[in-house]
């Protein structure tokens, strides 16, 4: 585990920067700041930025001032989550200045009904386990009525700790754990300086499952650029396999400029995939799929099919078909829903056959100069908004 000596002062409360999609509504609470990893070629989020653990002690400052928050909040209420927002602004304008940000906070995770807290940054796990316990009882503690406690982790952070620690953050109440595999390919990993390959990768999601926690693990298409898909697709697929996790969500790749990748695009050393050749390799990934009985979600904007989800195995056939769909659709329909789909025009397959939809993509389309030539170029721009 990753620890530090000295004790700064107390900031003030804090949150980090990003949480999964479907930690949405959850309490974001900040154990760690940044990465201490941090050289994934993929990723922007934490470059040029120190890693750095929060004292205990901090975090549980944070947590009390929640809890007060909540305790007003909970007064003005007329019932679960209902408030008036003339009494939660004269609430707000009577506080100091630094209890605002908490303040704002424990608003949001209120009216979302307080069910889920998501510990903060990427990876909360490289803290003592004795310390996060402490923290962990804390929340429990003052929010007795939390079903879910989640956290990022790395594959090498779990691969070092024993089952016995793991075990006791579970009981203490971390019940779900999300891991960026990526990929379960190893020159793939290599390539993007992932620092686990895939035998850590499926040690470390078995460890986790042996301890009854919830597993989720993120896949990446497109990871492999056009020279890798297969055997990134495949790798992965297998890795899934072996580990079984309660969860595989699908993270396509984008490539912002602020990302070590986008300087191995502009020099040609990696051909990113365009989406028809991404939807292709997503199939192959589901062709490989066996044995796997968790849920399969797509539950992010850069992901061309949100649809794309389900309980395996049993809905695999389904979305197997709807790749299909996708992959023999007429060359202006498929147009059609690429650009709809990445404007936010389209969420589902079939909206490419709305005829209003259809008109509302052909406009903008035409206003901005898009066709099926400069399509991938325009959609990789729209996409690397998203980070």
């Amino acid at each position: 585990m990753i620890e530090q000596n000295a004790s700064p002062p107390y900031q003030g409360f804090e949150q980090g920067p990003i949480r999964p999609p479907s930690e949405a509504q959850s309490l974001l609470v900040r154990v760690t700041r940044n990465c201490h990893w941090n050289r994934c070629a993929f990723c922007p989020i934490y470059k040029g930025a120190r890693f750095s653990i929060r004292p205990v002690d901090h975090v549980l400052r944070d947590l009390d001032s929640v809890a007060r928050h909540v305790e007003t909040l909970t007064l003005l209420s007329s019932g679960p989550g209902l408030l008036l927002e003339d009494d939660v602004r004269e609430a707000f304008n009577a506080l100091p200045a630094e209890e605002t940000a908490p303040f704002r906070a424990a608003l949001s995770w209120f009216v979302s009904g307080m069910e889920s807290v998501f510990l903060q940054d990427a990876d909360s796990l490289v803290l003592r386990p004795a310390k996060l316990v402490v923290i962990l009882s804390r929340l429990r503690e003052l929010f007795p009525s939390v079903k879910r406690i989640t956290s990022y982790s790395r594959s090498d952070t779990i691969a070092r700790m024993s089952e016995d620690d793991l075990r006791a953050l579970g009981e203490a109440g971390l019940n779900r754990i999300h891991i960026g595999m990526e990929s379960g390919c190893d020159e793939v990993l290599a390539l993007m300086y992932k620092g686990a390959t895939k035998e850590l990768h499926v040690r470390a999601g078995l460890k986790v499952k042996a301890v009854g926690i919830e597993l989720s693990e993120y896949y990446m298409p497109g990871l492999g650029g056009c020279d890798l898909w297969r055997e990134h697709a495949q790798d992965t697929a297998d890795a899934m396999n072996r580990i079984n996790p309660d969860f595989i969500r699908l993270r396509t790749l984008a490539v912002p400029e602020r990302s070590p990748l986008a300087e191995e695009v502009r020099a040609g050393r990696f051909r990113k995939c365009p989406d028809l050749l991404t939807a292709e390799e997503i199939l192959l990934f589901l062709d490989f799929l066996e044995g796997v009985s968790g849920y399969l979600a797509s539950d992010h904007i850069l992901n061309l099919f949100p649809e794309l989800e389900g309980r395996l195995p049993d809905d695999l056939p389904r979305m197997k078909d709807l790749i299909r769909e996708f992959l023999t659709m007429e060359p202006e329909a498929r147009f059609i829903y690429q650009l709809g789909r990445r404007l936010g025009i389209m969420s589902r397959l079939s909206d490419a056959a709305d005829p209003a939809l259809k008109s509302e993509v052909l406009e903008a389309a035409r206003r901005s100069g898009v066709t099926p030539e400069n399509l991938d170029e325009t959609t990789d721009e729209i996409v690397r908004r998203f980070i």
